[in-house]
């Protein structure tokens, strides 16, 4: 991903990209032939401009330059998902040029239209559609010109590898480049072209290694933490010992006497900052300061009965039937209690910015997931308008749903200000775990019942600061009601003792993992072997196809649960897309530990876009997903955070994985659907239930760790 080529571009004398006039825009970018395109009306594309409005002229674009190269500019970024490979893709299909001729630009404020964010697996069903239509109309366009320059009517001309030519006599021919050159070229087709069919790809659905693999396994890949810019100053900032701590006094005099030290204070903010980072860090050390830390009132033993207390009141997600008959047909009940713990992001890059001040105008290199909410935040942090603001996103290194906040940036800006210097601002690990917004930790409770022929006749379900995305069951279960109360993103007053937020699919691996445990206790009891359960309660065809695919690469065979097997099974949906998952764990009752011997997840993210990214992300949520199934949990007393390095904080091993097999599933002509967050939902619920075949131990508490496995053995 290369911005430099664009930064040319000479747009400081505009108002505002947001009022920008077409046809000015165009001069601007210079030769070639440049495509607006409108996005349609989706409700999450409503919803964002709602928060803040699309250009009324144009959304996004494409440009063909005057060397036949295809410039693809976007406000998504790239933070090892691979969508810098799969929207290429998309934009080659649907043109007709090679994949290699493609550039993305991405997350530059300047150059890019406004986008709300790249999280919830949404670039590829949300944008990825709106790509390919403006390829498609770029084709249909470039199709038009050549028929003028040409002279041949538009029926017999063809497109193939960014050349034009008639199907009659392939000699008469014009590529691309040639149509561009020279020209400023703005056109709009009257009518729409359709996009390709399924049987006509040939880039869609083609596995494809990732374009930024090279530059990442060289080192050649840029990120913030690389910029450096003529004085930039690294800074260190003081930080309290606890959330909610105020600071009492402070004496910076020892840190002011080290050479080249600038110290920066501004009310209770205070940072010090020097030409070597390493300089900064002495100093911050040298700082003596005492602060105020708040009672401590919970920790991580007492925060589930907490949330219940401070709970609101629930709100219905879903209905069906009558809870009440249903358990008058019931002959066995079930009431059970999930819970799961505060997990960190943990990205391997910390939150780093780094900001330039010049005049009434800024620049920031961000490592971040929402570019433009972070020029909206510096823009109000420096008082300055918007279009003053560019932020430029370089490769990011790994965001989870950690990097929709962007304090560090805010503090960068702050302190470039102060000092009239280019600032840096690149958290510890310790500072990145402090001001983590976590995972919520979360409660689930679950009452449901069988009949004697084992049908499930009731399921009321509540789960408390999870969330509600995919809480509400799939299966044939008559009478059912779903509670949800308190949300991931929108806390409680009091509820948590420190800042929540989205983590990788965020509500739905604590709801995958109380509603597979509890249908695999159910299957228990019933003496059904859990697969033959879940197809028993099952009449959507897409999951049964599914879990027969992972069935069958398992090489799973029927039995009632224990079997001392150490077989698991899970499923799952997560905005439109499916998984089954199926593992075999070792466990080792004495010293609790649980190995994790194999696991197969099947895929129906309808059109694979890049079949190889799309196993590269399965293999990299079952690898992420043993952290929060086994080990992941944050350690507190009130707002002191425990776990502030990965000493402590266990991720993880390479050692600690499994043989990982993937299957990927297309039904019909399902449409493109997300792949960076599914398979990571199952892994709490598959392994509690391999486990449980294994050993007979039933687990209630995510991360299954070797403490709680001995104590579940010494209550069995």
């Amino acid at each position: 991903m290369n911005n430099d080529e664009y930064k040319d571009v000479e747009l400081n004398h505009l108002t505002s990209q947001f009022t920008l006039n077409r046809r000015e825009f165009v001069k601007l970018l210079g030769g070639g032939i440049v495509i607006f395109f409108t996005i349609g009306d989706s409700s999450v594309l409503l919803a964002q401009r709602q928060q803040r409005g699309y250009p009324a002229d144009f959304n996004a674009y494409l440009r063909i330059g005057e060397d036949g190269r295809v410039a693809c500019f976007t406000g998504k970024i790239e933070m090892g998902q691979g969508v810098i490979t799969s929207l290429a893709q998309m934009a080659a299909e649907e043109l007709n040029v090679s994949l290699g001729s493609v550039d993305m630009v991405m997350g530059d404020t300047e150059l890019c239209p406004w986008d709300m964010g790249t999280f919830g697996s949404r670039t590829t069903p949300v944008f990825g559609p709106v790509l390919r239509a403006a390829a498609a109309e770029a084709k249909a366009v470039l199709i038009e010109l050549a028929t003028e320059h040409l002279q041949i009517p538009k029926s017999r001309l063809q497109a193939e590898d960014g050349v034009v030519f008639d199907k009659n006599q392939r000699e008469n021919q014009v590529t691309y480049a040639q149509l561009a050159k020279g020209k400023i070229i703005e056109r709009r087709m009257d009518e729409k072209p359709a996009l390709k069919a399924k049987s006509e790809f040939t880039v869609i659905g083609k596995p494809v290694l990732r374009r930024d693999a090279l530059e990442k396994v060289t080192g050649e890949a840029k990120f913030t933490g690389d910029i450096r810019l003529p004085g930039m100053l690294y800074a260190r900032i003081l930080r309290p010992p606890a959330h909610g701590a105020s600071l009492k006094s402070v004496d910076v005099s020892e840190a002011e006497i080290i050479e080249g030290i600038q110290v920066v204070r501004e009310n209770d903010f205070i940072a010090v900052l020097h030409e070597y980072p390493d300089e900064a860090e002495k100093a911050l050390e040298k700082i003596n300061a005492q602060f105020d830390i708040p009672e401590n009132n919970v920790n991580d033993k007492t925060i589930f009965e907490h949330l219940l207390n401070v709970a609101p009141e629930g709100n219905v997600a879903d209905r069906g039937g009558s809870i009440e008959e249903g358990e008058k047909s019931a002959s066995f009940i079930f009431e059970e209690t999930y819970l799961n713990s505060y997990v960190a992001h943990a990205p391997i890059e910390t939150h780093t910015a780094v900001v330039q001040i010049e005049g009434d105008k800024a620049t920031v290199w961000a490592s971040t997931q929402t570019p433009f909410s972070v020029q909206s935040s510096i823009a109000r942090s420096l008082g300055i308008p918007s279009e003053n603001v560019r932020v430029i996103t370089p490769y990011v290194g790994g965001g989870f749903g950690g990097k929709t906040q962007n304090r560090q940036a805010e503090e960068a800006a702050r302190l470039a200000k102060l000092t009239g210097k280019p600032v840096q601002v690149a958290w510890s690990r310790a500072e990145e775990f402090f001001y983590d917004t976590f995972r919520p930790a979360a409660v689930v409770k679950i009452r449901s019942g069988i009949t004697d022929a084992g049908k499930i006749s009731f399921w009321d379900y509540c789960v408390f600061f999870a969330g509600e995305r995919e809480s509400q069951q799939f299966y044939d279960i008559p009478h059912h009601v779903t509670m949800v109360s308190g949300d991931w993103g929108r806390s409680t007053t009091g509820s948590h003792p420190f800042s929540t937020g989205a983590w990788r699919a965020p509500a739905v691996n604590t709801n995958t993992f109380a509603r597979e445990s509890q249908i695999d206790i159910m299957a228990s009891k019933a003496g059904i072997d859990p697969l033959e359960f879940r197809l028993k309660h099952l009449s959507d065809d897409r999951m049964r196809k599914l879990l027969d695919a992972a069935a069958e690469k398992f090489g799973w065979t029927p039995s009632k649960a224990p079997s001392g097997r150490g077989f698991g099974i899970a499923c799952a949906k997560y905005l439109g897309t499916y998984i089954a998952t199926m593992a075999e764990v070792d466990v080792n009752e004495q010293n609790g530990n649980v190995q994790v011997k194999r696991v197969v997840c099947a895929q129906d993210m309808g059109i694979a876009i890049n079949p190889e990214g799309a196993k590269i992300q399965i293999e990299g949520c079952i690898t992420m997903g043993l952290g929060y199934a086994l080990t992941e949990e944050m350690h507190f007393k009130g707002g002191e955070i425990l776990d502030l390095n990965f000493d402590s904080y266990k991720l993880p091993r390479f050692s600690w994985l499994p043989e990982i097999e993937t299957v990927l599933v297309e039904t019909g002509d399902v449409p493109p659907q997300g792949g960076g967050e599914p398979a990571i939902v199952n892994m709490g619920g598959v392994i509690a239930n391999a486990i449980f075949d294994a050993t007979g131990v039933r687990l209630y508490q995510l991360p299954m760790t070797p403490e709680r496995v001995i104590e579940g053995v010494r209550r069995k």
